[in-house]
């Protein structure tokens, strides 16, 4: 199968090409031309095609659709945690030409060829805002009430595509943390009692191309997350996950108060028809750990530095605390 994937040298871009191209498929990559972008192409040599574009360019997204089979949209501008340092809460009319303007853009081209290739688009689990407050867990038929911009770009989206002519599936996803290690402020905006469910990035590569691989799964909306095994609160993932660092757990002053836009998600649907639900939140603690390198010995030893370093970047660390006796407590 020729398969578009735009956004591909992002987060789950890279792991969606990684599946894709292990089972065969003729892979043309989408994306800016960034200097990180540019050095993650090398990665692949000869073996896909790359095409350099801006997806709010029509030219550049009708020159990349042409002579495919489907097409993946991963292109968009997320609030943190982001490889291009472009925010969509902090740039949000950039975020809407991009986000919704370039999914406007991608489906207008693929309505104008005489048979267009299928569509997928990576929602998130945003799209339904904070939910804290009703049991879990949130499924396909619970109302969507996006608080930030970002889910509200993804829900518009996936109205362009509800209303397309194409054939379709919409994925929403949940927590899929990057494997590369990313130590943003954003970090901070979670409480930790909030409920959050991951799903390892290269999970969520293998449901895409199970996904393109079904004949079941088009005209539908599927909630892609860990499953049981991986729901948790906040709390235990942040606890773990730096615990595994050698950083050690942050003080609970540090991070948000107010309910975020994460949950569970029933994943029973999904799991039963793409069969993707592989990994843990161990696997990914070793995978990132593996990332890192020699850079994995080295942050035990740094551990009061980079404790400081992070307290620094919480927007909620009262400022009478002494950010040096938190860097150095032994919790």
């Amino acid at each position: 199968m020729k398969v578009l994937v735009t956004g591909a040298f992002g987060n789950v871009g890279t792991s969606a090409v990684l599946e894709l191209w292990q089972r065969g498929h003729t892979l043309r990559l989408f994306d800016l031309a960034t200097k990180a972008n540019r050095e993650a192409a090398r990665r692949y040599g000869c073996k896909v095609e790359v095409v350099w574009g801006d997806i709010r360019r029509r030219e550049d997204i009708e020159q990349a659709v042409q002579g495919q089979d489907a097409v993946v949209h991963l292109a968009f501008i997320i609030p943190k945690l982001s490889r291009t340092k472009v925010e969509s809460e902090r740039e949000p009319e950039l975020a809407r030409e991009v986000n919704v303007g370039g999914t406007a853009n991608l489906i207008a081209a693929l309505e104008a060829m005489p048979s267009p290739p299928r569509l997928l688009f990576a929602s998130s689990c945003h799209v339904y805002g904070a939910t804290q407050h009703l049991p879990p867990p949130r499924t396909v038929s619970d109302e969507p009430r996006p608080k930030e911009h970002y889910a509200r770009h993804k829900l518009e989206c996936e109205e362009l595509l509800r209303r397309s002519r194409l054939q379709w599936c919409i994925l929403r996803l949940a927590a899929a943390l990057p494997l590369a290690l990313i130590l943003d402020p954003g970090m901070f905006d979670v409480p930790l009692d909030n409920r959050i469910e991951f799903i390892h990035t290269r999970d969520v590569g293998l449901a895409i191309a199970n996904a393109l691989e079904s004949q079941a799964v088009w005209g539908r909306i599927l909630l892609i997350g860990g499953g049981p095994s991986c729901q948790f609160y906040y709390r235990q993932i942040v606890e773990r996950v730096l615990d595994a660092l050698g950083v050690g757990m942050l003080p609970e002053s540090a991070f948000a108060r107010e309910p975020f836009g994460t949950d569970w998600l029933d994943t029973a649907e999904s799991q039963a028809l793409l069969r993707y639900q592989t990994r843990t939140l161990d696997d990914y603690i070793q995978d990132m750990r593996r990332s890192l390198g020699l850079r994995r010995f080295l942050l035990p030893v740094a551990r009061p530095f980079v404790r400081y370093w992070l307290l620094k970047r919480s927007p909620y660390l009262p400022r009478h605390i002494k950010r040096w006796r938190e860097a150095w407590a032994l919790r």
